[in-house]
């Protein structure tokens, strides 16, 4: 299974993009898929571009590498921070014009150097997932004071936010595993 975890900020120095880090160790050390990151920060896509992608081909010559991965992933994992009680626009104007994530499974991850740890975000996010016919995962990973929790290389700095981790993943890929195995039936 391709699962790509976007990194959803576009800030230089993202305090979200060390939980990236980890999920992509973790997942990469602990499952047998295809684990990789759009970071959303390698990409230059316009927000006011009007055209939809629908196809590798439709994509512009630069965008194509990212159109493959975007059309090729069985699963995603979005990770933000909040800003002002949302996700990234960063992370909006992607999906939309990559849009129609029918069947896919989706985990949200949000973080944030406050107590709330995003929470918001993450009720703003389900929106957007279904919006895209894609099946949110209701097990969330909300991280607040992300500063306490991570490090700069990604490495866990508080132990006792690894069973909210473990929860996640495992009810993640428990959808994602099962959602994708029963799509492959109908192909």
């Amino acid at each position: 299974m391709n699962i790509e975890i976007v990194s959803g900020s576009p800030r230089s120095n993202s305090v979200t993009h060390r939980v990236v880090l980890y999920l992509e160790k973790h997942l990469k050390e602990f499952t047998r898929h295809n684990i990789n990151i759009i970071d959303i920060r390698d990409w230059k896509i316009n927000a006011l571009q009007q055209e939809v992608f629908r196809s590798v081909e439709n994509a512009p010559e630069d965008l194509q590498p990212l159109a493959k991965r975007m059309f090729e992933a069985d699963a995603f994992i979005l990770v933000t921070p909040e800003y002002n009680g949302s996700y990234t626009p960063a992370l909006k104007t992607l999906f939309d014009h990559f849009p129609k994530q029918s069947r896919k499974p989706f985990g949200i991850v949000t973080a944030s150097p406050g107590a709330l740890g995003g929470i918001r975000a993450a009720l703003q996010l389900q929106s957007l997932i279904y919006a895209i016919f894609g099946i949110g995962s209701p097990h969330m990973l909300v991280t607040p004071m992300i500063e306490n929790k991570f490090d700069k290389e990604g490495n866990l700095i508080d132990a006792s936010f690894q069973r909210n981790i473990d929860v996640f993943i495992n009810e993640f890929l428990w959808l994602a595993e099962n959602v994708t195995s029963q799509t492959e039936h109908l192909l």
